[in-house]
């Protein structure tokens, strides 16, 4: 064979794989509820603040140690830690890239901050490429950068805010710390399609044995109607007192 036809061959081979590389990232399944860009088609472009928010309360978080379960992209456990002062929250999801995304988007917060206390400094994001690990590194160096006359929650804000992959339901190993405040939005679906009635009953005796005081005092639906969500999306909100 010549190098011409070669080429031709080689071209071809490549541009085949091209297309396949193409027909597998749009066949992507996200069994669990993990889309990439969940936030995205929940609240729209149109809105900054996800309107659960207007419903949450700030004596459920304010200087308490909470988890939100199925955190997705780290948006909203982001969110919660800025407007209601939380002493730690932890978000955990069952897609290691997801918790990569999150720890991209505190990345992209503490940025957009700097930016705008420090006129002319550049807001460049890097890429949400690299490992969980290595973004966590390079924010521990992004911190000492904040300027010292932030204020104190956004200074603090890598030590209120962590994330960590986890498949929550079947994990088996013991707790490490109990919380005041856990949240588990729109993850139940998931979990009941994936592992049925057993999955929703080890999901709540996890969240009662993780919750600090003792038995479900109270079940509050605190609204049945989110305005701002998106069809289908409209969905009401329980609210569980240990």
């Amino acid at each position: 064979m010549c190098s011409k036809q070669k080429e031709k061959k080689g071209g071809e081979e490549r541009e085949q794989q091209h297309v396949q590389n193409k027909s597998k990232k749009r066949k992507e399944i996200c069994p669990y509820g993990n889309y990439k860009h969940y936030y995205g088609y929940r609240i729209g472009q149109e809105l900054e603040e996800d309107p659960r928010l207007k419903v949450f309360k700030k004596e459920w978080f304010q200087g308490k140690d909470c988890l939100d379960i199925g955190c997705n992209s780290g948006i909203m456990t982001i969110q919660i830690a800025k407007k209601f002062c939380c002493q730690s929250i932890l978000g955990v999801d069952i897609d290691a890239n997801r918790i990569q995304d999150a720890y991209w988007h505190i990345r992209k917060f503490l940025k957009m901050e700097d930016a705008r206390k420090v006129p002319g400094k550049s807001s460049k994001l890097e890429d949400a490429n690299g490992s969980e690990s290595s973004i966590k590194g390079s924010l521990k160096e992004e911190r000492k950068e904040i300027p010292r006359n932030c204020c104190a929650e956004e200074k603090n804000l890598l030590d209120i805010v962590s994330f960590q992959k986890e498949d929550f339901v079947n994990t088996r190993d013991p707790p490490k710390k109990h919380y005041d405040t856990i949240i588990c939005l729109s993850v139940t679906k998931w979990i009941h399609l994936n592992w049925g009635d057993d999955g929703l009953i080890a999901l709540f005796t996890k969240v009662w044995r993780l919750l600090n005081p003792i038995g479900f005092k109270t079940v509050e639906n605190v609204t049945s109607s989110v305005s701002g969500s998106k069809t289908g999306f409209n969905r009401p909100i329980l609210v569980f007192r240990k």
